[in-house]
C-alpha cells in the first residue's frame, strides 16, 4: 500500500442504519446468469426502493436499448430479466432510494454490477459486460507447493516484463508475457516457487492523480472484484473484449502451473476506487452506500484504510461479496493463494474493533472452495489498534514487519551507528529470534510458517537502495517529498546515491548479499521483491506507486556485479531447498522431539554455548547457529550458520557437537563465489570470518 498520513483517522460513530444486519444473499446467483432465451441479473441492496437493469446498445454503450424494472426478493436481492442478456451484452444498473446523509442514491447514475466478470472501457469509464468464461485447462492442476518449500516472488505484471528482451514487443508487460516460456525459464532458474502479483483486479487511478496527469501504477484502487485489469492484456486481447482478456489471464496461470509455479494474487477488499463521499460513484456507493461502507451519521466515512472509504465486513452481504470473489478466482481462474492488503480492516467488527475470530477471517480460512490455498495477510491498517501482527487465526501467514526492520537494522543501521559512535546499538539476540522463526510473535501451534519474512516489498526502498540511500527521494511523485515513509532503516555507506568509489560499492554489494542470505536462510516463508535478486534501483524513491516508467520496470541489461548477485540468489534458493533444517514447519519444544521442527543450538565465537553477554552485548555480534532437522518427510539434515555483525574480522572456533564430524562450507557472503576458499573444516578448528558477513556450512 501507499504510505498513509494517519493523522486524519477519526473515531468511529455509526448511524443506526449502518448497523443493518441483512440475511445472507444467495451468492451463487448474484451477477448475471445466462438461461435459455436470455439471462437474469441479481444484485444486493438493502436500502434501495427501486432498481433498473439497463441493457446497452452494442455499438453505442452510452445508449440503453432496454430498461427493465427489477423486483426485490428474499435477502434484499433485486432481480431483472431480459432476452437481450447474452455473451457480449453490455449493461448497467440504476438504483433509487431514500435521501439522507448516509445514502447516495441517484436514479440518473448508471452503475457497475459488483459481480461483473467483464468490464468494458467506455468514454473514460467502464460498463459491465456479460462474458463467456469457458476455458480448457487440459487437466493442468495447481502445483500445491508446501509452505515450507515456498519461496514467494512479489512482482508487477507489467513491470516484470515490460523491458524483457526475450519477448516480442507486443507481449512485453502483459499477462501473456508473464506466461511466456522465456519468463517462466527465468523464474524457475531463480528458484522461486510462487509468483505473488500486485493487484490484477480491474483498477483505476485516484481523482487526485488524474488531475495531476499521473496514474496509480501499483493498482491498489479496485473498481471491480471479479474482472481482470484490462491494461495488462495484449492489444489483441483488449480489442477482442473482456472475455479475451480473461482467457489471456487463464492462459498465463495455466502456463505457470505447467511449470510448477504458483500464482498468488494481492487482493484489495478493504476499500474501493469510489474514494471519499465526494469521490466518483461507480458501483457500491450508488447501490447501497449505508450497507457496503462504514458510514458515520453525518455522511462521512470512518476510514481505517487511508484511501477515502472502508468496506464494512461486519455486514453479511459484504462478507459474501468478498468470499464469492475469492471463490471465483480460486476455482474459475485456478489461483493458488491470496495476499490480503490491509487485512486488519477485514477483521473489524460493527464497532470497528479487530476480532481475530471475525466471521470473515474464519469463513475465508474454512471455505471448502479455498481449501489448501495460501492465505497471506498484511496484518495492519491505519485505524485505531491497526497493528495486529501475530494475532490472525491459524491457517494464515502474515507479513512480518518486525523481521524486516530487525534485519535491516542489524546489517545496515547498526553498522552505520557503529561507524559514527564506535559501538552498534544492538547485540545479536534480536536477529537470532527472527532468524529462528519469530516464535515470540506467533503462537506455538501456528509455527514458523505463520511468518512471511521480507526485507523489501513493492513499497519502500529496493534492497540495493537500502544500501545506497539514507533518505527518500520522492520529488518525482509530485508531493514535495512528503509521501513515503521516513522510517527506512537504511544506510548509504557514506555517500548518498550512486558512487564510483570501489570500496563503498563493495560494502554495499556485501550488504545486499547479507540481506538476501538472511532472508533465504531464515525459518519462515521468504518473499523476494522482483529485481532485488540483481540489485534493481529506483534511485531512492521509496513510494513509486505513481510511476509507470523505466523507474519501476525491471531492467534486464545487467553489469557484472548484478550478474554475480543473481547467481548468489540462485545459490541461496538452492541451498534453502536442499537443507530442510533451514525451513522448519513447527517450533521445537524444550525436552521434546517435535517432527518437522528444528533442533537449535547456539554458540559464541569460541564455540561455547551463548551467554547473556554474547546475546546482548553490542561488542559481541557473532553467533554460530547449529540447526538439525527432525525428520518427518525428508532425511535428517544439519547445518551451521555463522553470523558476524562487526566491521572487524573475527576468529571463530567451530563448535564440537555430538554427531558432527565435519563442516563443509556451502556459501560465504564475503565472497561473490567460493573460488579458492577452503571448504572442509573440523569441529574445534579455527576459522577466520570476514567483517560483516555470514557463512553457511553443512554439518555431517
Amino acid at each position: 500500500m501507499i504510505e498513509i498520513d494517519r493523522s486524519h483517522v477519526t473515531s468511529m460513530t455509526h448511524a443506526p442504519d449502518t448497523l443493518l444486519v441483512v440475511s445472507g444473499p444467495d451468492v451463487a446467483r448474484l451477477g448475471v446468469t445466462l438461461e435459455a432465451g436470455g439471462g437474469v441479473v441479481r444484485v444486493f441492496s438493502a436500502h434501495a426502493t427501486a432498481m433498473t437493469l439497463c441493457v446497452l446498445d452494442d455499438r453505442d454503450p452510452t445508449w440503453a436499448v432496454e430498461s427493465v424494472r427489477m423486483t426485490r426478493g428474499a435477502g434484499s436481492i433485486w432481480e431483472g430479466r431480459s432476452p437481450r442478456l447474452a455473451v457480449g451484452t453490455r449493461y448497467a444498473l440504476r438504483a433509487e432510494g431514500p435521501a439522507g446523509p448516509t445514502h447516495a442514491f441517484d436514479a440518473g447514475l448508471e452503475l457497475l454490477d459488483p459481480y461483473a466478470r467483464g468490464l468494458w472501457p467506455v468514454d473514460g469509464g467502464f460498463v459491465s459486460t456479460v462474458i463467456d468464461d469457458a476455458f480448457d485447462w487440459d487437466g493442468v492442476e495447481k502445483p500445491g507447493v508446501p509452505l515450507d518449500h515456498a519461496v514467494v516472488y512479489e512482482a508487477h505484471v507489467k513491470g516484470l516484463t515490460r523491458r524483457a528482451p526475450w519477448l516480442a514487443p507486443e507481449l512485453r508487460g502483459t499477462y501473456a508475457g508473464l506466461g511466456h516460456p522465456g519468463t517462466i525459464d527465468y523464474l524457475r532458474s531463480l528458484g522461486v516457487t510462487s509468483v505473488e502479483l500486485l493487484p490484477v483486479h480491474q483498477s483505476v487511478s485516484e481523482q487526485r492523480l488524474i488531475a495531476q496527469g499521473r496514474l496509480n501504477y501499483w493498482g491498489y484502487n479496485t473498481l471491480g472484484f471479479f474482472a481482470p485489469h484490462g491494461a495488462y492484456a495484449t492489444k489483441a486481447a483488449r480489442n477482442s473484449g473482456p472475455g479475451a482478456v480473461l482467457r489471456e489471464v487463464k492462459g498465463m496461470v495455466k502456463a505457470l502451473h505447467e511449470a510448477g509455479l504458483e500464482v498468488i494474487l494481492d487482493v484489495v477488499y478493504n476499500h474501493t476506487s469510489e474514494e471519499g463521499p465526494t469521490g466518483p460513484t461507480s458501483s457500491l456507493r450508488g447501490l447501497d452506500n449505508a450497507s457496503y461502507y462504514r458510514v458515520q451519521p453525518d455522511g462521512g466515512y470512518f476510514d481505517v484504510t487511508g484511501c477515502g472509504n472502508t468496506l464494512d465486513a461486519s455486514v453479511p452481504a459484504v462478507r459474501e461479496l468478498i468470499l464469492d470473489s475469492l471463490r471465483y478466482w480460486a476455482t474459475d481462474v485456478q489461483i493458488d493463494g491470496f495476499r490480503f492488503d490491509l487485512m486488519a480492516t477485514l477483521g473489524r467488527d460493527a464497532q470497528a474493533h479487530f476480532d481475530p475470530q471475525h466471521p470473515l477471517l474464519i469463513a475465508i480460512r474454512d471455505d471448502p472452495a479455498l481449501a489448501g490455498l495460501k492465505l497471506i495477510s498484511e496484518p495492519w491498517d491505519v485505524g485505531p489498534d491497526g497493528w495486529q501482527v501475530g494475532r490472525f487465526p491459524d491457517g494464515y501467514s502474515e507479513w512480518n514487519d518486525g523481521y524486516r526492520n530487525r534485519m535491516r537494522d542489524f546489517w545496515l543501521t547498526d553498522i552505520g551507528a557503529a561507524r559514527a559512535n564506535g559501538l552498534a546499538p544492538n547485540g545479536i539476540g534480536p536477529l537470532a529470534r527472527r532468524l529462528a522463526g519469530s516464535a515470540h510473535v506467533f503462537s506455538q501451534y501456528r509455527g514458523p510458517m505463520a511468518s512471511v519474512n521480507f526485507i523489501t516489498a513493492h513499497d519502500g526502498f529496493t534492497m540495493a537502495d537500502l544500501t545506497a540511500y539514507y533518505t527518500k527521494h520522492n520529488l518525482g511523485n509530485g508531493e514535495n517529498n512528503r509521501d513515503g515513509t521516513n522510517d527506512n532503516h537504511s544506510f548509504n555507506h557514506g555517500v548518498e546515491g550512486p558512487t564510483s568509489d570501489a570500496t563503498i560499492n563493495a560494502h554495499r554489494h556485501r550488504a545486499i548479499r547479507n540481506l538476501l542470505g538472511t532472508l533465504l536462510l531464515s525459518a519462515g516463508i521468504p518473499m523476494i521483491t522482483a529485481g532485488d535478486e540483481f540489485g534493481r534501483t529506483q534511485f531512492g524513491n521509496n513510494n513509486a506507486y505513481c510511476h509507470d516508467s523505466e523507474l519501476t520496470w525491471l531492467d534486464w541489461d545487467h553489469v557484472p556485479w548484478q550478474r554475480d548477485l543473481l547467481e548468489v540468489t540462485r545459490t541461496l534458493t538452492r541451498l534453502r531447498r536442499e537443507n530442510p533444517a533451514l525451513r522448519p514447519v513447527r517450533y521445537g519444544r524444550f525436552g521434546e522431539t517435535v517432527r518437522s521442527a528444528t533442533q537449535m543450538d547456539w554458540y559464541n565465537k569460541e564455540g561455547l554455548s551463548m551467554t547473556p553477554e554474547d546475546w546482548d552485548s553490542p561488542a559481541e555480534r557473532t553467533l554460530q547457529y547449529l540447526a538439525a532437522s527432525t525428520p518427518e518427510f525428508e532425511d535428517l539434515n544439519r547445518i551451521l550458520l555463522v553470523v558476524h555483525g562487526l566491521e572487524q574480522p573475527v576468529t571463530v572456533t567451530l563448535p564440537e557437537h555430538e554427531g558432527v564430524a565435519a563442516y563443509t562450507l556451502l556459501w560465504d557472503s564475503a565472497r561473490e563465489n567460493l573460488g579458492d576458499a577452503v571448504l572442509e573444516h573440523g569441529p574445534g578448528s579455527e576459522l577466520e570470518v570476514a567483517p560483516v558477513s555470514m557463512q553457511l556450512f553443512r554439518a555431517h
